[in-house]
């Protein structure tokens, strides 16, 4: 049986292995059966010129929000990889928290596909739409 991860195992995780993201703020709300949900606050070094959100931060939110979600189901497996994430921009993001909801599609034994709505808080139409492949490897 795969060994699951709550937040707060995922959040000591990502500190651990992936120390860059420990100074964004960014927090595990919800990780579990087959659902995720990442809140990312937005600062200054997030926005491009025009005063918005940048394309590389949505996309990066969606592929850490994608590895959060599969680690939650498979445990611990630091190679868990991308490979296959097509983004869609559906409109200006606000000024405010991103909030990445995740949805699993499929957890197999090799690859995991899911997709991922990018939100700006208080706001019900989403900013971004992500669909993703991850690939597991075989010895975890």
């Amino acid at each position: 049986m795969p060994a699951k991860m709550t937040p707060a195992e995922l959040m000591d995780f990502l500190d651990r292995e992936f120390p860059q993201t420990s100074d964004m703020g960014l927090r595990v709300e919800q990780a579990g059966d087959g659902t995720a949900r990442v809140r990312l606050p937005v600062s200054e070094r997030n926005l491009r010129p025009g005063g918005t959100v940048s394309g590389p931060t949505l996309f990066w939110l969606a592929d850490l929000t994608f590895y959060v979600a599969v680690l939650a189901e498979i445990g611990p497996v630091a190679l868990a990889v991308t490979t296959n994430m097509s983004i869609n921009f559906l409109r200006k993001p606000g000024l405010t928290d991103l909030i990445a909801e995740f949805r699993m599609l499929k957890l197999g034994r090799r690859l995991a596909v899911g997709d991922i709505a990018i939100y700006s808080e208080g706001n019900a139409e989403p900013v971004a739409h992500v669909t993703g492949t991850y690939s597991i490897p075989p010895e975890r």
